[in-house]
């Protein structure tokens, strides 16, 4: 992989998220010269700090075109992440998934046109399926997304496939199921984990507890990425998953025993689940496979290293912040 990367001026749009952040590291150790965009809507810049002194960084809107253009001249292949990655605040708030999903991706699509980058790979999401007809669900299943979210994530998708069609662009597609690990700072595994360190005695869990997830460890989902970046099939989507479906009801004991609380532990659910929660996503990775991925890192020892991240960086400093919790990631 590095004899790929090394040397390679690289753009990563969204590069202080927590995805992004852990591509921008394996980049660097890859030896690219990395730019990062990011206007630190849902991105960290501590994410960087391991790499800031080593990349250049652009705070700066997707929405903003001419800031686009100007970021992505001279580049060799963008890894376009930037976007919002919340299914409920595209519920409350759609207008501005629209704007930096769609129209955020059709800026970075016309700034290629104007350049001499021809190769992007596009974070997209499993929420462009929908609830699930069939499972595991591979990359030929019917795309009918639930939420604003997953809405405009196939949009963009169809957006840069007519582009890799009409004009060349070797867009690459790039569809993320549930991907965990240090620097997450939402969604179930954190809000389960930091309930857990409040109070562990009791849990409350939404939903019934028969939403099942495919969870892949994020140094998995970046490497599935980088390989995808060199290997992948313009104008193709590939399914990114941990291969190890989970029901929650399963999941809440293992990070029970990861937190010590499982002998002592109490749960209950609360039957309802938020609006856009799909019940069931388990991902069919044989398209990813066939170019050489295996996931590396188990479940357990996933959780484990997303624990001792938020015992060092959230815990410590009494910042733990838990939502109502769902099976939404």
């Amino acid at each position: 992989m590095r004899e790929y990367y090394e040397g390679k001026r690289v753009v990563v749009t969204g590069g202080a998220g927590f995805v992004g952040s852990h591509l921008v590291d394996a980049l660097i150790r890859y030896g690219s010269i990395v730019t990062v965009l990011d206007n630190l809507h849902s991105g960290v810049l501590s994410n960087l700090c391991d790499s800031l002194k080593h990349v250049h960084w652009v705070n700066a809107d997707l929405r903003d075109r001419d800031a686009v253009v100007r970021v992505l001249d001279g580049s060799d292949c963008i890894f376009h992440l930037g976007a919002n990655a919340s299914v409920p605040f595209s519920v409350e708030e759609p207008w501005y998934d629209f704007e930096t999903n769609v129209v955020g991706t059709y800026n970075v699509l016309q700034a290629l046109l104007q350049g001499t980058t021809q190769r992007v790979l596009f974070a997209s999401s499993a929420a462009v399926y929908g609830v699930p007809s069939r499972t595991p669900v591979d990359e030929l299943h019917p795309l009918e997304p639930v939420s604003p979210y997953g809405g405009s994530k196939l949009a963009a998708e169809r957006l840069g496939i007519s582009y890799s069609r009409a004009f060349g662009v070797q867009f690459v597609v790039a569809r993320l199921f549930n991907t965990y690990g240090p620097r997450q700072r939402k969604y179930v595994m954190y809000d389960l984990l930091c309930k857990l360190k409040m109070n562990p005695t009791h849990l409350e869990v939404l939903g019934d507890g028969c939403q099942v997830r495919d969870y892949s460890f994020v140094a998995d989902t970046v490497s599935a990425m980088l390989l995808l970046m060199r290997d992948g099939s313009p104008g193709s989507a590939y399914n990114i998953g941990g291969g190890h479906p989970i029901q929650i009801r399963d999941l809440v004991p293992l990070l029970a025993k990861v937190m010590g609380v499982d002998g002592r532990l109490s749960v209950t659910y609360t039957g309802v689940s938020w609006r856009g929660d799909i019940p069931v996503m388990c991902a069919d990775i044989s398209r990813l496979r066939a170019l050489g991925y295996m996931p590396q890192t188990g479940l357990y020892e996933g959780i484990v290293a997303l624990r001792d991240w938020l015992e060092r960086e959230v815990w410590h400093s009494g910042k733990c912040v838990y939502r109502m919790v769902s099976a939404r990631a």
